[in-house]
């Protein structure tokens, strides 16, 4: 009786070692669109990413440091702002916003110095420092940091940053 509950016990913990051991390896094999459309609070930047036609880079080896609002952030836009830039006519605008939240290479928070700029894919640089025990990227504060992707890393913000020249686009009403 001994014998058989010690192989039950041993049978049971093997099961949960290789559940847990296959779970940790897909998620490390998932790349930075997967993680951003398995996860239910970036629903929006998923459908965002497919409006702008950014699958493939986002799928592609990298590495990228995304930034990467929660569906709530893109909530916190200006009223119809959002909507408008999910049109087709205005994907330029759209990849422009998308693009301000990728980093090219992989940059962990214990790599972020006090203040730095940091050049990203749409061309212009934000500025990411460290306030106490918070990260910032311009405006937005990271919330939930390095998520490991099998092409880079992503880091959660609860704000859409935005290139400076869509913000001047907004602030003329165009």
């Amino acid at each position: 009786m001994m014998k058989s509950f010690k192989r039950a016990i041993s049978l049971f913990t093997l099961s949960l070692v290789l559940i847990f051991s296959a779970n940790i390896y897909a998620q490390e094999e998932s790349n930075i669109l997967e993680v951003a459309s398995e996860t239910e609070s970036l629903s929006t930047l998923a459908t965002a990413v497919e409006a702008a036609d950014l699958e493939a880079t986002l799928q592609s080896e990298g590495p990228y440091t995304v930034f990467a609002p929660t569906n709530e952030a893109f909530d916190e836009l200006p009223e119809g702002v959002l909507e408008m830039l999910l049109k087709p006519e205005n994907k330029e605008k759209l990849v422009a916003v998308l693009t301000y939240h990728v980093v090219p290479g992989e940059v962990m928070s214990d790599d972020i110095t006090k203040s730095m700029k940091a050049k990203t894919v749409q061309g212009s640089n934000a500025s990411v420092m460290v306030d106490g025990k918070s990260v910032m990227i311009d405006n937005a504060e990271v919330v939930k940091a390095d998520i490991d992707a099998s092409n880079g890393v992503v880091h959660v913000i609860d704000e859409v940053i935005l290139p400076p020249s869509v913000k001047r686009a907004l602030n003329s009403g165009k």
